[in-house]
């Protein structure tokens, strides 16, 4: 009987060591868990700013080139406000003149389309 219970004895410290190695082995997997989506979050901030980088880079190399395409608009239309400015002021007096010759220079006369009335 002593052989017995020392052989029972013998198989529940097994089966203790047993459970405290799975305890551990379960305690170790979960920690490197924890560790692998701790490594995994800071990955995943890298790459997030990274392409936010890239994105703004693309974002101002756009509006860069708008603003410059607003630039030239703007220089083209003044310089085409300054050359009708110009165009308005040399032709001016001779439009004037004109506009007031032929109202003012008045001829009496019959239309051609009048016709007398019988």
């Amino acid at each position: 009987m002593a052989s017995q219970s020392q052989g029972i004895h013998q198989l529940l410290q097994a089966e203790k060591r047993a459970k405290d190695k799975l305890e551990e082995a379960k305690k170790r997997k979960a920690k490197r868990i924890r560790q692998a989506k701790e490594e995994a979050m800071v990955e995943v901030d890298q790459y997030r700013m990274q392409k936010d980088k890239e994105f703004r880079a693309k974002q101002a190399k756009a509006m860069g080139s708008q603003s410059n395409l607003v630039e030239e608009m703007e220089a083209q239309a003044l310089e085409r406000i300054t050359e009708l400015t110009g165009s308005y002021r040399r032709c001016l007096e001779g439009v004037l003149a004109r506009v007031l010759s032929l109202v003012c220079d008045v001829r009496p006369g019959l239309h051609l389309n009048y016709r007398a009335a019988h």
